[in-house]
């Protein structure tokens, strides 16, 4: 029987007060759970085309601001769309947004991944302020799931 082969998750996030970061964290740890897993966590600003192209399956996390993904997440997918166009198709992803109150930022990520044809394995996580144990504990399965769905 041959070895299963590694499954590559790519977490791109901003975050400026720290939020993002904590749910990014959460993904990360998750997706790493499952067996097999390489992980690679990344600030939207240093995230690469190659990073997209390697990468098995992505999660996506920004914070909203004015009802709009972060400018730098917004970045990341502007420097890869026409590179990675017919490269991506049906890439599983996922999203998750901190918010203040909103939360409206995720519809912007939605729209984008649609542009990229990628697809979306579950709903995306909204965390309200400072993300709390449960939240956390919610972003953590949402990379599991994300790992688990490459893995098969």
């Amino acid at each position: 029987m041959g070895k299963r082969k590694e499954a590559k998750i790519l977490i791109v996030y901003h975050t400026q007060n720290g939020n993002t970061k904590k749910l990014a964290d959460a993904v990360r740890k998750g997706a790493s759970s499952v067996k097999g897993t390489k992980v690679v966590l990344k600030r939207a600003a240093k995230a690469t085309l190659g990073d997209l192209l390697y990468c098995d399956g992505i999660a996506f996390g920004t914070p909203d601001y004015f009802s709009y993904m972060a400018g730098m997440l917004k970045d990341f997918f502007d420097r890869t769309c026409y590179p990675s166009e017919g490269k991506v198709t049906g890439k599983p992803y996922v999203a998750f947004v901190s918010h203040g109150g909103g939360g409206k930022a995720v519809e912007s990520v939605e729209r984008l991944c649609h542009r990229f044809k990628l697809k979306k394995i579950a709903p995306p996580l909204l965390a309200e302020g400072v993300p709390t144990k449960m939240v956390l504990g919610g972003a953590y399965e949402l990379g599991k799931k994300l790992a688990e769905k490459v893995k098969r």
